[in-house]
Order: C-alpha cells, then structure tokens, then sequence
C-alpha cells in the first residue's frame, strides 16, 4: 500500500471532518428549527452533492479556484499559489462534496429531540447557546457520531472530486483512491486489491459502529428506566 497516499487520505478526511462539524452544528440546527421556503432552498443546496456527479462539482471548483474568475485570482493573491492540485484545493473540494453527510444525521438528531425539554429550559431563562450545548447536543450525539463517521468515511471514498482538483500529485494531492485507480491502470492488481481491501475494511467498519448505535442507545434508555 501507498502508505504516503494512506497518510495523506486520512490528513485530508481529518481536516475535513473537523471543518464540516464546525459549519454543520449550527446549519443543521437552523435547519431543524426552521420553516418555509427558505428551510427548503438551503435544505437543497445541502443535498445538491448527493445527486450531482463529483466531476460537475470539481469541475465548477477548479474554474473558481483559477485565474479566469475574479474570486479564484484573489485567492490565489491571498495564498500566493493556485489552489488547484494542491492539498489546499481539495480540502475546500471535500468540505463542500462531504457536507450533506456531515449535515443531515444532525439534523435528524436535533429535529428528534423533544421538544418540551427546550422549551423548559427556555422558560426557566436558558441563553440560546446554553440551551443548544447543555439539552439539545447531548441528546443528539448519536447523530453527532453518525455525522462524524460518516463524514471521515466518505472523505477517505472520494475520487471525482480529487480527481478533478488534484489530479495525481505524489504527497500533495494523491490519495489512496487515486492511487487504486493507478494501480489498476498499471495492471497491478495484486496491490491494487490490498488498497481495495483496506478500503473495504474501513468502510465495513465505520458502517458497524453507525449501526451499533441504535442498540446502544436502547441499552441506555433500559439501564435509565432501571436507576429511576
């Protein structure tokens, strides 16, 4: 295996998962409280990477990142370089084609908690923040988990998006789904199926613990229901 593709997927999923819970936490609880047309137009805009193709995405991206537009030329004054096939480029490619994986499990979570508990602790004189750290996160952070996983999970599965930004630059841009496609290309399909097999694995993995959580939590609320 590319252990230095390996080092820098779980770089880029790390770094994306840490900025996309950061913006996801606050969006999908405006979300979840929210109503009306503007709800379901941002509700879309979420969604749009889950049925567009990665390339429609990465292509767009790489023509706003580039010299040609006016956001893309102060970007590149601001960084000193294109952010085109640099790590830099993908990162801002991964938070925007991961976000309805890291958004939608919290808003499910947050639009699950009853709401009598917020509406007690509003009226006992909460802050808006208090109430969202102190009820409405800890009741959801199964949701919390789920997003994170999930989020960490299909950063480390990109390909189109990668591809289209980065292109296959050895320890800046090529990660270990780059790499399996060149292996493949290179007719090493005894490496190329260790990479698969250790996608595999991760994914099989991720799924476990997203599925465990339901019993988990079930045992929770029995061990609960035993001390009241």
């Amino acid at each position: 295996m590319d252990l230095e593709a390996l080092w820098l997927t779980l770089r880029l999923a790390a770094s994306t998962t840490a900025i996309l819970l950061l913006i996801a936490l606050p969006l999908a609880w405006w979300i979840a409280s929210g109503h009306g047309m503007a709800r379901a137009l941002v509700q879309a805009v979420v969604a749009l990477p889950l049925v567009l193709p990665p390339t429609v995405l990465g292509f767009y991206l790489l023509i706003a990142m580039g010299p040609l537009t006016a956001p893309g030329r102060l970007l590149i004054r601001i960084v000193g370089h294109p952010l085109a096939f640099s790590f830099e480029g993908l990162l801002i490619g991964s938070v925007l084609y991961s976000l309805p994986f890291a958004v939608q499990p919290l808003v499910a979570g947050f639009e699950a908690v009853e709401r009598g508990y917020i509406e007690t602790a509003a009226g006992l004189g909460a802050s808006p923040t208090r109430l969202f750290f102190s009820i409405v996160l800890p009741m959801a952070r199964a949701s919390l988990l789920t997003s994170t996983v999930l989020t960490f999970t299909h950063t480390v599965g990109e390909f189109g998006v990668v591809l289209m930004l980065g292109g296959n630059i050895p320890g800046a841009t090529r990660t270990l789904s780059i790499s399996l496609y060149d292996l493949v290309q290179d007719g090493n399909y005894v490496a190329a199926n260790r990479t698969a097999l250790a996608l595999i694995a991760f994914a099989m993995a991720a799924l476990v613990v997203i599925y465990l959580l339901p019993s988990v939590r079930r045992s929770d609320g029995r061990q609960a229901d035993v001390v009241r």
